[in-house]
């Protein structure tokens, strides 16, 4: 299977890693996981969906914001491994939703991001997974989303 390619057939192009914010690096490897930075909703160089969720930004823009980052932290995941195919699983995600103070959702958010996973990648998306509502996110987002994969040895 071509991820990248299905990836295309889907809509979703794979983008350039988006570059880093602060004193990071998108994502780094060890032994046979890579685990990457929070990734958030950037797209074509632009924010998208900033605010927080239950008060200015949608249940399911949201959702749509989530899975940007999720497309986002396959790019930096690439730019590490060089080859989505070398993915063996996708472990962990971890979702932050800048949430409302009465927002109890966040499951549904990051759902964006699990779904998207999991259509593209097949079983090999299933994945634990933790959202969690915060009180604020780097530049006013409203997700951010980090992510650990197993790569094939």
């Amino acid at each position: 299977m071509n991820i990248e390619r299905k990836l295309e057939e889907m809509g979703y192009p794979l983008p350039e890693t988006p570059k880093p914010v602060a004193a990071y690096i998108p994502a780094i490897q060890s032994n046979e996981f890579v685990f990457t930075s929070g990734q958030i909703p950037v797209q074509n160089g632009d924010i998208k969906f900033k605010g927080k969720v239950g008060q200015v930004i949608s249940v399911e823009e949201g959702y749509e914001a989530a899975k940007i980052c999720a497309i986002n932290a396959l790019s930096a995941i690439k730019s590490v491994i060089g080859d989505l195919d070398k993915i063996e699983q996708i472990v962990k995600v971890v979702g932050f939703v800048n949430s409302a103070n009465d927002f109890t959702q966040q499951p549904a958010v990051i759902n964006g991001a699990s779904e998207f996973l999991k259509e593209v990648f097949g079983n090999k998306g299933a994945h634990s997974r933790s959202a969690v509502g915060v009180a604020q996110l780097p530049l006013g987002v409203s997700v951010e989303l980090e992510m650990i994969v197993k790569i094939k040895s």
